[in-house]
């Protein structure tokens, strides 16, 4: 019988996935994880890296990440500005930065280094959401967790979430969560959160002077974090491509009075 029902559990799975559109109209294939869970699992892996890492307890730090979140949340879509967004920083000479389904941004203070003003912070952290309203980590789950795992989840919404957090959830977290974005997200991401740093009136055009300073940063050896993302200088060249279609979108908020004094 054990056979039979997994093998009904995996059927109800493959039927709920789904083809949905993201922000920029890539084709995407979702499926089996509800959005509770994505942002219970959000929570879970934020707390991990909470609890693993020394958190900044520099205040001043601290309401500059939160202001700039605070902005870039303002113009998301109701379904994400409706969540209780939390940031944390933390001590860590790395300049990189995440963010989680269930409103999590995590940051660290090495950043500061290469994003030298809060339009520079602004794009990396626009970015980071970016992957989150892209849904991106739904994507790598359904792609990346393969028939095994996605059964432990369809116990999950069986009413057996409690089993899944202290038995699977830390490699759900880490497989789905924490390991690289693919390039195709990561040029996603760019696209999406430097709309949304200039919906937020926070200038477009310094995304590309942020990635010139982390180009001029990684020396002669580009950085670690540098390694499963789009060549660099692509990037920029994409960036600044889209500059002039979202000068008016720039101009137009701070028209409106969307102009952050973060620091």
């Amino acid at each position: 019988m054990k056979p039979v029902l997994s093998g009904a559990l995996l059927a109800l799975l493959l039927a709920a996935c789904a083809t949905t559109t993201s922000p920029t109209g890539r084709r995407q294939i979702m499926g089996g994880v509800s959005q509770q869970q994505l942002d219970q699992l959000g929570a879970q892996a934020f707390a991990e890296t909470k609890a693993k890492q020394t958190l900044s307890t520099d205040g001043k730090q601290n309401a500059y990440v939160q202001c700039v979140v605070n902005a870039l949340v303002a113009e998301l879509p109701q379904q994400y500005r409706g969540v209780r967004w939390e940031t944390a920083l933390f001590v860590e000479k790395e300049p990189n930065a995440f963010a989680l389904p269930g409103g999590k941004v995590g940051v660290n203070t090495g950043i500061f280094s290469v994003a030298k003003n809060q339009d520079q912070l602004a794009a990396v952290i626009g970015h980071e959401i970016g992957h989150v309203i892209s849904r991106h980590h739904e994507e790598r789950l359904t792609r990346q967790m393969g028939a095994s795992s996605l059964l432990q989840i369809a116990g999950a919404l069986a009413g057996d979430y409690g089993q899944l957090v202290t038995q699977g959830g830390g490699m759900v977290a880490q497989t789905g969560f924490l390991l690289p974005n693919s390039r195709t997200q990561e040029s996603e991401a760019d696209v999406v959160g430097q709309r949304l740093m200039a919906q937020a009136g926070f200038d477009p055009a310094q995304a590309v002077d942020l990635w010139q300073n982390m180009m001029a940063a990684g020396g002669a050896r580009s950085p670690q974090w540098l390694s499963t993302h789009p060549d660099p200088a692509n990037r920029i060249r994409e960036l600044q491509r889209d500059i002039n279609a979202l000068e008016p979108v720039y101009r137009q908020a701070r028209a409106a009075g969307r102009t952050p004094r973060c620091g």
